[in-house]
């Protein structure tokens, strides 16, 4: 059951009408089954893995609390980790792991059953499991230190895990912000309501407005990106920018909307992170929830920067490189997660260093931030290096062999299909396509923007609040008009669920 689905626009007000109806004391056990029910409408199989995880980190969370010895304790703890994250390597890291030239293929082909064993795993990555992972393992992290106090009632426990509107592509929210917002009395209020229609008919907007529209344009170019020129292939890179962010940040405010009704404030996952000036400034306003629990959970346990200069950039390249792993099981995201990792330290080197000498224009810096930013985006859209090896090819205007292509494929499972190996031998004189960018797309592209400059580091429900009723019910017509006149024709599952 997807946001921007007909089935949950008729699911979400049965669920809010009852919800309120329902008396205090039943409405978390009500919030419980529709949770479990919302994400095994999915694959219903899956939904065992998350009460799995829900039962783990309930026991093993009550064991560290009740005992004092530090072995025990820690005993408990990597029980934990290696039972959540054991199912998270199986499910969407295993057949990467042994399918690569780097690892075990070979051996994996001699052997029938582990290849069996592989092809069942190819079923699907079940949705929303690093999410649902991350929050439940973060769960268990503060008890261990003390921060928060374990969940008696494994029903309550089970709820925190699975609440239905973050559960399947966050925010990663923490136990100490959720857990006491779900179980407190909220009366049905107009407030509520309205700030949480407000964000829905926006994420509503720029998912399936911008994101829907650009998605096919996206795809023509990044499955073929030979037989389009370097002009095709820049433009699709910068719609793809604007493409993950319409669809990731949709997302967020749809789920922080659908919260917001039942009087639950979800943490902001986005604040206009094209604006940045700097990689370390994007990662704070570009999926927040994720880029604070790399910060909590693995930078500050590493030592922080309280630890020699050298282990210092050492930390910050583990946690960019662990956060291209956790998008995916693909060379491509551990490559994207690197980029960003070694720009963050240059531009850090290079800030320290100049201090006070140098004064650079913020707009040369946003230049300089935003480009870094699409360039590693070409390996987060890429399906595989050697597709990134063409696409930066045709980006740069040079010219891609075909030797290199098949060098880099090598350490892949296959070379992708959809490559016509002809275009090699003289490609400039087969550019046989060409991107057609609808008007109305360059319209709307342009008010994604404008709000965004509206915006700033506000949030939609927030900053429309401070206008007239009139400007107001403009605004909304013109989002309502654009999502039923304006929408995609074809419908996209939002892009962060493969994560």
């Amino acid at each position: 059951m997807l946001f921007d689905s007909l089935p949950f626009f008729i699911f979400l007000p049965i669920v809010i009408s009852i919800y309120y109806l329902l008396p205090h004391k039943h409405r978390w056990v009500f919030l419980l089954v529709t949770s479990y029910f919302f994400y095994g409408s999915w694959k219903i199989e899956f939904l065992s893995l998350i009460v799995y995880s829900t039962t783990i980190d309930y026991f093993v969370a009550l064991k560290i609390d009740n005992t004092s010895n530090k072995f025990k304790r820690k005993l408990f703890l990597w029980f934990s980790l290696i039972s959540n994250f054991g199912v998270l390597f199986i499910f969407k890291y295993f057949n990467f792991f042994i399918g690569t030239r780097f690892f075990f293929r070979d051996f994996v082909e001699q052997h029938p059953k582990l290849e069996h064993l592989t092809t069942v795993l190819e079923y699907g990555i079940p949705v929303g499991i690093s999410f649902y992972t991350f929050q439940t393992v973060s769960y268990t992290l503060d008890v261990y230190y003390g921060k928060v106090k374990p969940e008696k009632n494994i029903g309550k426990f089970a709820l925190f895990v699975s609440y239905f509107p973050q559960l399947v592509s966050g925010p990663i929210e923490r136990f100490s912000n959720l857990h006491q917002q779900i179980f407190k009395y909220h009366k049905l209020s107009y407030s509520n309501l309205s700030n949480g229609f407000r964000l829905i008919i926006y994420g509503l907007f720029v998912k399936m407005v911008i994101a829907d529209n650009l998605a096919p344009l996206v795809d023509l170019v990044f499955s073929d990106p030979l037989a389009y020129s370097q002009l095709d292939n820049i433009i699709a890179l910068l719609l793809f920018s604007l493409q993950i962010y319409a669809d990731f940040n949709g997302y967020s405010l749809i789920a922080i909307g659908v919260a917001k009704l039942m009087g639950v404030n979800l943490m902001d996952n986005f604040k206009t992170p094209y604006f940045s000036i700097s990689i370390k400034e994007f990662w704070s306003r570009w999926h927040i929830s994720l880029s604070t629990w790399f910060r909590d959970y693995l930078y500050i346990p590493l030592g922080g920067n309280k630890v020699s200069y050298f282990r210092w950039l050492l930390n910050i390249m583990i946690i960019f490189i662990v956060s291209g792993i956790w998008h995916g099981a693909n060379f491509t995201f551990i490559i994207w997660g690197t980029i960003h990792g070694l720009a963050y330290l240059i531009e850090s080197i290079f800030t320290t260093k100049n201090k006070s000498n140098l004064k650079i224009s913020p707009f040369i810096l946003w230049f300089k931030t935003y480009i870094i930013i699409n360039l590693a985006w070409v390996f987060f859209r890429s399906d595989s290096l050697s597709n990134a090896y063409l696409t930066l090819s045709r980006i740069v205007g040079n010219s891609p062999t075909l030797l290199s292509y098949q060098n880099i494929s090598s350490i892949e499972k296959s070379t992708p299909s959809s490559i016509n190996l002809n275009y090699f031998s003289n490609y400039s004189e087969n550019l046989s396509k060409h991107l057609d960018i609808n008007p109305t797309f360059i319209i709307l592209i342009g008010l994604l923007i404008g709000f965004d400059f509206w915006i700033k580091k506000s949030r939609f429900d927030k900053k429309i609040a401070t206008y007239s009723f009139t400007l107001r019910w403009l605004i909304y017509s013109l989002l309502l008009f654009c999502i039923m006149a304006l929408s995609g024709a074809d419908f996209y599952q939002f892009i962060y669920f493969q994560f």
